[in-house]
């Protein structure tokens, strides 16, 4: 078994869609008139964004504290890239890449309804430097 989906609530389906293709490569699938877009990475994860207006839900977005989701690259070369993508795309990130729970390197950030969004990747697991995130047995 394996995840499949995740659908995530956003107020503006067209900056939604625009975010996650241009800086996180999602490739958009299908939208279904003003409800959602549905969204694949290469692996084949399917990413759901629904605007819950068109579903007569009239509530304010609000994601609970602590809830991310969380985008991993082999390199924190490629976390520095991402980074520097995002700042250079006008994204607001308070704090540069750093050195996360001993064996990690990343960073976060918040968008959208409070969405909080993790870029890392794990370098070194027990000590050891990992070549390949199949290694890490995540």
């Amino acid at each position: 078994m394996r995840l499949n989906h995740l659908n995530l609530c956003v107020d503006d389906l067209s900056e939604a869609r625009h975010f996650f293709e241009t800086y996180f490569d999602l490739q958009f699938l299908e939208q279904k008139g003003r409800a959602l877009v549905v969204m694949s990475d290469e692996s084949g994860f399917i990413l759901v964004l629904s605007d819950p207006k068109a579903f007569k839900e009239k509530k304010d977005i609000r994601y609970p504290e602590a809830f991310h989701i969380g985008f991993l690259v082999e390199t924190s070369s490629e976390v520095d890239q991402a980074y520097d993508r995002l700042v250079a795309g006008g994204i607001e990130i308070d704090k540069e890449p750093y050195t996360m729970r001993g064996s990690s390197y990343g960073f976060y950030f918040t968008v959208f309804n409070g969405l909080l969004i993790e870029v890392s990747c794990i370098d070194y697991k027990d000590g050891k430097k990992v070549s390949r995130l199949n290694d890490t047995h995540l």
